[in-house]
């Protein structure tokens, strides 16, 4: 276990938090709206996008605020950036206390848009990028839509998320696609800074991704009681997906993650791809992270609860007061579901605090200082569970 230096995560948090609350516009979005201006409730645009086209300006500070109800939008893409000390916000009207006249998620349901995707195979980049057809029944294709750059957010191999920096994002439940997050792609090693909130994220590939970014020293990205899962355990899947660009090690975290449950069949935290070879260094506290394949060795086990995909040595967790299941705990290079087999990497460099626990395979080593635990996490995994199969004995 490697000590390094560690900054005080308290006092990012706090830091970043404390944006001040730039007066900025508000616009709404609602289905019972007249879809004019977005001003108030009752002129309300009928879709997000439509809202976040109508950011006036990159001073920050704006909020677009949602109706609880399931939006099929999908590739949503902002006019403007945030600002330095002011934040743009797209949340959702969770509590009512906005004014909506209702309560519950606001969901964006990136699989239900009625339209044909294909992979355009003349799209160029590692991953080709999608395209529409105008032949075909949309709604014999109904379901998850799981096509390359498909997702929450617009990107592509020539198109950035680079818009979306400095936003906040509230009580939104984004599924349906890839994945909800933002890759920089065309502006790969550019600063980026966002903040999630009380969110729940599910795609094919991750739940929630940051990608070819790097991490500002005081506006980390900042994940904060939120629950991200995947649903694939082929190539780069994971619950959450990070993959900074720094040149070198920074004695700082390009990601917060605080109170969030990450879920995969094969890692609740994956980190790097091929061709990819920057350094990234998160921190995680009062964390559950699940991998869900615990496969005999015989058959092909998880490569890891948090794992990188080519060398551990371009990783640095921070881990306080988390809980690790999973096969094994860490793992990088080697064999990989679907993809080509890789030399081994490197062990994950780490610093615990707290109480860090671990739930592995029988078979399998813990990190040193980290607590093996005997019984399956029953309080841990309630997070998974609805409430009527929460333990409740007293």
């Amino acid at each position: 276990m490697n000590r390094l230096k560690t900054v005080s995560l308290a006092w990012i948090v706090v830091m970043v938090s404390a944006v001040p609350a730039v007066a900025g516009m508000n616009l709404y979005v609602s289905k019972l709206g007249d879809d004019s201006d977005g001003s108030s409730w009752e002129k309300a645009f009928h879709t997000i996008q439509s809202a976040l086209s109508a950011v006036p300006d990159d001073q920050g500070g704006h909020r677009v605020i949602i109706r609880p109800d399931s939006y099929a939008e999908a590739n949503l893409n902002p006019t403007f950036k945030g600002a330095p000390g002011a934040y743009n916000t797209l949340m959702g009207d969770f509590d009512g206390s906005l004014g909506s006249g209702a309560t519950g998620w606001s969901v964006i349901d990136s699989g239900a848009p009625e339209v044909i995707v294909r992979t355009n195979p003349n799209s160029g980049g590692g991953n080709p990028g999608w395209m529409l057809l105008d032949e075909g029944d949309p709604k014999k294709e109904w379901g998850l839509k799981s096509i390359d750059w498909w997702g929450t957010n617009r990107c592509s191999p020539s198109i950035s998320c680079i818009l979306w920096d400095r936003w906040i994002f509230k009580n939104l439940y984004t599924t349906g696609a890839e994945g909800a997050g933002w890759d920089l792609t065309v502006d790969k090693g550019s600063q980026f800074t966002t903040i999630t909130e009380h969110c729940v994220a599910i795609g094919r590939f991750s739940g929630l991704l940051v990608g070819a970014f790097v991490g500002r020293p005081d506006e980390p990205v900042i994940i904060r009681d939120t629950f991200s899962m995947c649903l694939d355990w082929w190539g780069d899947a994971a619950g959450l997906y990070i993959r900074a660009e720094n040149p070198e090690p920074n004695d700082y975290p390009d990601v917060v993650v605080e109170n969030c449950t990450l879920v995969g069949p094969d890692n609740a935290l994956q980190v790097g791809n091929p061709g990819f070879d920057g350094y990234t260094r998160i921190h995680l506290k009062n964390c559950r992270l699940f991998s869900l394949n615990f496969s005999q060795p015989h058959g092909q086990p998880s490569t890891g609860v948090i794992y990188h995909t080519l060398d551990g040595k371009l990783l640095h967790v921070d881990l306080e007061d988390c809980l690790l299941s999973g096969y094994k705990i860490f793992g990088s290079g080697g064999k990989q579901y679907g993809c080509p087999e890789r030399p081994e990497g490197g062990p994950i460099s780490y610093t615990l605090k707290g109480n860090v626990r671990a739930y592995v395979h029988y078979t399998q080593n813990v990190p040193e200082g980290m607590n093996r635990l005997r019984f399956w996490p029953v309080g841990d995994f309630q997070h998974l569970l609805p409430p009527e199969f929460h333990n409740v004995m007293q």
